[in-house]
């Protein structure tokens, strides 16, 4: 399977979980998207939102090399889910299922119009001028340990470039119009107290899709990140249980 970070995130972070799924006979592989981790370019900075696209493409050749004649999942985790569905609604049929974390189909936090609106304007003025995101490792997790590895991992970043805000935001529009086409097997964890993720958008965008198996796991008082959560694991297992029961169909 493929596996896509968040934004300001990077793979690294992802191994526990790929081992946890190796245990069960998945074998998965991961890239930096560029801007993110040790892949190069300006952090968070994109021109285009397809840029994004053009790297999971590298990540289904990698996939695809490793891999041959082998049923292959992509798997997303909040930008990158937004990444994730939107390569799947470009290419469709290239993946047997996708699965999707707390994906980022809206932001849960509000934006003022008029903020949104300077934004815009910076997005052209200004692209590559940085902002602070507001969060820290205690809005994405219950675990305080796995929260703190998040705040002082030197590979994260807490800023978000105008330009990236704008493109994602066109990206959650298209996303969202778009997702009648998509026929791709879908699974969705998210908890309900996602801070940065908007719950209702991303029901919105599952209930609109046209998969006829499609599965939405809310897990009650969960935060951003469900498989950093204590009940991680099980999480992990479910996901994993889920592609294996693909295969075999």
């Amino acid at each position: 399977m493929g596996l896509i970070h968040g934004y300001g995130d990077h793979m690294g972070r992802f191994v526990p979980i790929m081992g946890a799924w190796a245990k069960r006979g998945i074998a998965s592989v991961g890239i930096d998207m560029r801007g993110c981790g040790r892949a190069e370019g300006p952090r968070g900075y994109c021109d285009r939102f397809d840029e994004y696209i053009d790297d999971v493409a590298v990540l289904a050749r990698l996939v695809g090399e490793r891999a041959p004649r082998v049923p292959a999942f992509l798997f997303g985790h909040s930008f990158g889910g937004l990444v994730a569905t939107s390569f799947v609604l470009a290419q469709p049929g290239s993946w047997r299922g996708l699965l999707l974390s707390a994906p980022y189909f809206g932001t849960a936090l509000s934006v003022p119009a008029a903020k949104r609106f300077a934004g815009k304007i910076a997005s052209v003025l200004a692209p590559r001028l940085s902002l602070p995101m507001g969060f820290h490792g205690r809005h994405l997790t219950h675990d305080p340990v796995r929260a703190r590895a998040i705040d002082e991992d030197p590979l994260s970043f807490t800023k978000a470039t105008v330009r990236w805000f704008s493109e994602a935001e066109l990206a959650q529009g298209r996303a969202l119009a778009r997702a009648p086409s998509l026929a791709t097997p879908l699974y969705v964890v998210m908890g309900t107290k996602d801070p940065v993720a908007e719950l209702s958008a991303a029901q919105a965008v599952f209930n609109a899709a046209g998969s006829k198996d499609k599965t939405f796991d809310l897990r009650e008082g969960l935060l951003h990140e469900p498989l950093s959560e204590p009940e991680g694991p099980q999480i992990a297992d479910a996901l994993a249980s889920w592609m294996l029961a693909h295969i075999a169909s």
